[in-house]
């Protein structure tokens, strides 16, 4: 299973902070994120389809053609700007 967490407007899209997902050994974050599309629906695909949406893998900013498995934390978060 993974942990997977939720930042900022993202959360507040879902509605949620974190949940456990099952994922098949050497899936990549775009399999987890087509999954977490076919659970959370529209809500999800309004979000994965903005390219600034940022993922990190156990705190580790990664691009979606990364192996994640079992037991891995990934946390979708927007970027963070400043001033």
């Amino acid at each position: 299973m993974l942990q997977v967490r939720y930042f900022a407007n993202i959360r507040e899209t879902l509605g949620l902070e974190h949940e456990l997902v099952p994922l098949p050994p050497g899936a990549t974050v775009a399999a987890l994120i087509l999954s977490l599309t076919a659970r959370h629906g529209a809500r999800w695909q309004q979000l994965a389809g903005v390219a600034k949406v940022l993922t990190a893998v156990n705190h580790e900013v990664v691009p979606h053609d990364t192996i994640i498995k079992d037991g891995d934390e990934v946390a979708f978060f927007p970027p963070v700007t400043g001033g």
